[in-house]
C-alpha cells in the first residue's frame, strides 16, 4: 500500500539524520584523532585529516538517499527489503568501526582488516539494493569507491609506521 508524502517525507528526514548521526560521531571520532594521523608518515596522496568528516559525509548522504529510494519503492511491494536495508545499516556500523579502530584507537593494523570486511559489506548492500533499485545501488557506488581509496591510504600507513 503506497504510504503518503508526509511519510515519504519523514523516511527521508529519518534516512539522512541517521547518517548525519554517524558522520558525526565519526567526527568526532577523527577530531580525537587529528593530531596523531597528522604525525605519521604518509604518502603524498593522503587527504588531510580535516577532509576525512566531510568527504565522508558527502559519500553517506548519498548512501541515505539510496537508501530511502529502496525504502521509497517498496511502497509498490508487500513488505520491506529487510536483507537490503540490514546490509546498508551493517555497513554504517563498519564504517563507524573504521573510524574507531583508525582514529580513535590508533591501530591501522585492525582498521586494514576491517576495511576489507567494510568493502565487502558495501559491496553486498550495493547488490542488495541493485536487486530493486537500480538508482539506489548507484548511490552506494561512490561509497566503495571511497572506501577503496581509503583502504590503499590505510594500507600505506600501515606499512610506513610499523
Amino acid at each position: 500500500m503506497p504510504s503518503s508524502p508526509t511519510t515519504r517525507a519523514l523516511g527521508l528526514t529519518g534516512s539522512l539524520g541517521g547518517v548525519a548521526t554517524a558522520a558525526g560521531s565519526g567526527a568526532l571520532i577523527i577530531g580525537l584523532g587529528e593530531g596523531w594521523y597528522r604525525d605519521l608518515d604518509r604518502p603524498r596522496w593522503a587527504m588531510p585529516a580535516a577532509a576525512f568528516a566531510p568527504a565522508w559525509s558527502v559519500v553517506a548522504a548519498s548512501q541515505a538517499v539510496g537508501a530511502w529510494l529502496l525504502w521509497r519503492a517498496e511502497d509498490r511491494r508487500d513488505a520491506v527489503d529487510i536483507p537490503a536495508l540490514s546490509s546498508y545499516a551493517v555497513q554504517l556500523w563498519l564504517s563507524l568501526a573504521w573510524m574507531l579502530l583508525f582514529f580513535g584507537l590508533r591501530r591501522p593494523a585492525l582498521a586494514m582488516i576491517e576495511i576489507c570486511v567494510l568493502w565487502v559489506a558495501i559491496a553486498i548492500t550495493i547488490a542488495e539494493f541493485g536487486r530493486r533499485h537500480p538508482l539506489a545501488a548507484a548511490l552506494v557506488l561512490p561509497s566503495l569507491a571511497a572506501i577503496s581509496y581509503v583502504a590503499a591510504l590505510n594500507a600505506s600507513i600501515w606499512r610506513r609506521n610499523r
